[in-house]
């Protein structure tokens, strides 16, 4: 990845020329499927069997770019199981590759507020993971920022509009880096649409689904509808590329509503408030223009057919006054026959190469999970080594940080508001400052 071209602030010393910069010391909050792709007593049943966030930071220590690793949940029963799992599926299959980490707590103890205790080893500049349930990014990502932790948060970041500005605010206070892990704005074909997307004029439509099939509930069940709902899981993907799409274009969501349909998690054991599918329905305004506006429509469901052959279909369409693009990233032209799966598979290996490369290491840097992590570290090391002033070039250069994804919270949290209150949702913005109302 391209260093960041940045002045150095004036209170930070200028480093030696071509100086490498410090690796980055990583604490990964959570232990589950996207950490390690270890769920219940083995390896998950999904497309991350060896996960995603624990296999992407070992091969970046690999690569110098990552230092100490160190990984926390609230029992560490599971650590000795763990290891094996991640010894015998990377290390044995990537050419030797290091999955040793420090963990907390202790094999023998069961601890919900273990992340304060790993967090607490870190030092000022370090950086922590957060892939935990929704309700506890908040409280887990504010004791971080507070000590002066570098942050990464899988979406949604909070549940609440409240929430994210209150931590945006101690971000500015602390001087730290916080990056939500929207990872599809560096799919290829997301990434070139947004690009394109920008030359076809006034936005005047959007519309996405993306799904999962049920079985993913038997893993989600702990938390599905209990501390988050499927719009805050998988509609987040779709409603932060809209906005990523049309902050440049200055169109700014007005208010929100919404519908959600319920049954089929209830009968495979949910909480009875777990709904299958909701649609929001978003109204957008150009805000040097109230005249033009825009309608915004996101599906998302985890209680699509088993059989479907993909893991997540995900699709948009996007109209403009001056053209309009379709996606359709389900079926990419990669499909396999196996006798052991019993059905035709369509994989996405864009997201995660999970293949070797031709020495037998990890082969897998320019997929665009991959990619969203490399992403942060290297913001996280130019915050370190040029100091605060790097912070308005990362939110400038659009990715998602936190100030940049501001819009997505509020849409997320007036839907699920819509649906409990049974109303539509307003959305206000006024000189920076945002409500619901």
């Amino acid at each position: 990845m391209d260093s960041i071209p940045l002045h150095p602030a004036s209170s930070a010393p200028k480093p030696a020329e071509n100086a490498p910069s410090k690796p980055l010391n990583v604490l990964m909050v959570g232990t589950g499927e996207y950490t390690t792709g270890f769920v219940g007593g083995g390896a998950s049943g999904s497309d991350k069997k060896v996960g995603v966030v624990g296999l992407t930071m070992f091969d970046l220590r690999r690569r110098g770019k990552v230092g100490q690793l160190s990984m926390v949940g609230t029992s560490g029963t599971k650590y000795p199981a763990i290891r094996e799992h991640l010894h015998k599926n990377i290390t044995q299959f990537y050419n030797g590759l290091d999955t040793s980490f420090q963990s907390y707590p202790a094999d023998d103890k069961v601890d919900p507020n273990a992340y304060k205790a790993a967090i607490d080893a870190l030092s000022p500049g370090d950086a922590i993971t957060i892939f935990t349930p929704d309700t506890t990014h908040y409280p887990i990502a504010l004791y971080a920022i507070e000590r002066k932790i570098h942050v990464l948060i899988t979406k949604p970041a909070v549940k609440t509009l409240a929430h994210h500005l209150a931590l945006l605010e101690a971000a500015k206070k602390h001087g730290v880096f916080v990056y939500i892990e929207h990872h599809k704005r560096y799919d290829p074909a997301y990434a070139d649409a947004r690009f394109k997307a920008q030359s076809l004029g006034d936005f005047n439509y959007f519309y996405s689904y993306m799904s999962q099939p049920k079985s993913q509930l038997e893993t989600f069940k702990a938390w599905a509808g209990v501390d988050s709902d499927i719009s805050y899981y998988l509609n987040s993907h779709h409603i932060d590329i809209n906005e990523s799409i049309v902050q440049t274009l200055g169109y700014a969501p007005v208010k929100v509503s919404a519908s959600a349909s319920k049954g089929t998690a209830l009968d495979l054991g949910c909480a009875p408030q777990t709904e299958d599918t909701i649609s929001l329905l978003v109204h957008w305004v150009k805000t040097a223009d109230p005249s033009k506006r825009a309608t915004g429509v996101y599906t998302a469901s985890w209680t699509a057919p088993q059989k479907a052959g993909v893991h997540s279909n995900q699709y948009f369409h996007y109209m403009a006054s001056g053209g309009e693009i379709r996606i359709d990233q389900a079926k990419r032209g990669y499909d396999v026959a196996d006798d052991r799966a019993g059905q035709l598979m369509w994989y996405n290996p864009f997201y995660m190469r999970y293949a070797p490369d031709e020495e037998g290491n990890f082969g897998g840097q320019g997929g665009y999970g991959y990619v969203s992590f490399e992403k942060f570290v290297d913001g996280c090391r130019a915050v370190n080594e040029r100091g605060v002033e790097a912070l308005e070039v990362l939110d400038k250069r659009g990715l998602p940080t936190l100030r940049n994804t501001v819009a997505t919270t509020a849409i997320l949290e007036a839907g699920r508001r819509a649906i409990d209150e049974g109303r539509e949702v307003g959305i206000e913005e006024k000189e920076g400052v945002w409500r619901l109302i």
